[in-house]
């Protein structure tokens, strides 16, 4: 099976987990995912099956979405709910306009530190495994950019907020140097993805849901349509013959696209065989040819 399946990730799930579970239901071999997703937190994660798992390089760099609650009162040492206080709880009664007007300042490009327990790496080594065993970890500021942050509500303790993010934003980061900054400490209380790129929560299915579709002989009706992934690019559909000549890594004219610098090139409605870059004039030569299962 090839294509691109979106799950709706549960909590307590690694991203590998999700892509172990859904190796073994489908049966297949080539599995992978587009973009990590902490285990406490759930919500968006395509996975790519196939000959399509090629495509993750064009979802490297992608925006994301969240909804989650912030918890005010002390810190921990994964900056979310599942870590060790690292700070003495303390009684907390937000005001809904401090909380805005703090929120303010993380938008648009700024410096973020990556939290301890993450995959950035310290001397070649990922940071989280020197935080398991209570070394010191000293991760660099890196540049991010926030697009949107919004507190929805301010209850108690607790901010809901929505935030659209570019990619290698740490939404955990963000809950804990407002904590910082009010001076009360605070982590991240839940977290949910409700986008990746072009994809949403709407088109998640659950791991419960994939296995029954795979028992009744259906799980290829839950794919995202191929005419629907790496919507940046403009589609074609090549005639028999340049569908083989593709096929075989030769370049072809596609004199339909004679401004485009990058297509999908589709045989049929349904079968993309390959993502093809200019040579010059309306001559393609297929970057990648997606041909077979891997």
């Amino acid at each position: 099976m090839n294509g691109v399946i979106i799950i709706d990730k549960p909590a307590g799930f690694t991203s590998h987990d999700v892509v172990n579970r859904v190796r073994r239901i489908l049966g297949q071999r080539s599995v992978g995912h587009l973009g990590t997703l902490d285990p406490s937190a759930t919500g968006v994660l395509p996975i790519v099956l196939g000959n399509l798992t090629r495509l993750a390089q064009f979802y490297a760099h992608s925006e994301k979405t969240y909804e989650g609650a912030i918890r005010f009162g002390f810190a921990t040492d994964t900056y979310d709910s599942n870590g060790e206080p690292t700070t003495s709880p303390q009684s907390v009664q937000l005001d809904a306009a401090d909380v805005r007007a703090l929120a303010a300042d993380f938008h648009g490009t700024i410096e973020q530190i990556p939290p301890p327990f993450s995959a950035k790496k310290v001397a070649g080594v990922p940071a989280y495994k020197l935080a398991r065993k209570k070394q010191p970890v000293e991760l660099k500021p890196v540049t991010i950019e926030i697009k949107e942050f919004e507190i929805l509500e301010v209850a108690a303790d607790q901010a809901t907020f929505r935030a659209r993010v570019a990619s290698g934003t740490y939404i955990r980061s963000v809950a804990h140097e407002m904590g910082q900054k009010l001076g009360c400490g605070a982590h991240l209380a839940s977290l949910r993805r409700t986008s990746v790129a072009e994809f949403t929560i709407a088109d998640a299915h659950t791991l419960a849901a994939v296995e029954a579709a795979r028992q009744q002989g259906i799980a290829e009706s839950l794919l995202i349509h191929p005419r629907k992934l790496v919507p940046q690019l403009p589609s074609v559909t090549a005639t028999e013959e340049n569908a083989a000549l593709i096929r075989s890594g030769r370049a072809v004219n596609l004199p339909e696209m004679s401004r485009a610098p990058q297509v999908k090139v589709f045989f049929g409605q349904t079968d993309l065989i390959a993502i093809a870059t200019r040579i010059a004039g309306t001559l393609f030569h297929p970057r990648i040819v997606f041909t077979g299962e891997k």
